[in-house]
């Protein structure tokens, strides 16, 4: 039992450290504002590069800067909240924002080869938001796994608890309670 409780402290101090350099990566609120100004200068210039093309390459041009500024704030969003559904959204973005230029370039061809080139888009797509569907189901199932694990060292404490009486028992029995988060 007692090479347990350094193994126990190491984890828990390794588990600590993981959290802090999540919260390390988020940006301040003023990064985050600046961020959303310097996006929204930069789809202003390139739209306006835009007016230097025509026909297609004008409207795959527009629509690589629609692209760009989409993603650039769905990073950003992640990069201020550091959550996971918004690292999901952020893919979700990256996925449809591709299609979409994909499917402008698309529009240069003619009959079966503009069809297969949209088919083409199309499945790169759905493959991606498959990835980032599948990216949300992990974070789930580990979160789920967590809980899981919580619930199990909770029942341990509880055990060990059991062997005690008294005084000593009930505050076992509240510090377990206390630990794992039960009422």
């Amino acid at each position: 039992m007692k090479t347990r409780r350094p193994l126990l402290a190491v984890f828990l101090c390794l588990g600590l450290l993981t959290l802090t350099a999540v919260q390390a990566e988020t940006i301040s609120k003023t990064e985050y504002k600046a961020g959303k100004t310097r996006i929204s200068d930069t789809y202003k210039a390139d739209k306006a590069a835009c007016k230097s093309h025509s026909g297609n390459a004008k409207d795959v041009c527009i629509e690589e800067a629609k692209a760009k500024e989409k993603v650039a704030h769905a990073e950003l969003e992640y990069s201020y909240t550091g959550k996971a559904t918004d690292r999901n959204k952020m893919h979700v973005v990256k996925a449809e924002t591709d299609y979409a230029v994909a499917k402008e370039k698309c529009d240069d061809l003619a009959g079966n080869a503009k069809h297969v080139c949209v088919q083409e888009a199309k499945a790169v797509e759905q493959k991606a938001l498959a990835d980032a569907k599948m990216g949300k189901e992990i974070g789930e199932a580990k979160k789920d796994a967590a809980a899981e694990k919580m619930d199990a060292d909770y029942k341990v404490a509880m055990e060990k608890c059991d062997a005690l009486a008294g005084d000593a028992k009930a505050s076992c029995v509240a510090a377990a309670k206390s630990k794992f988060g039960k009422k």
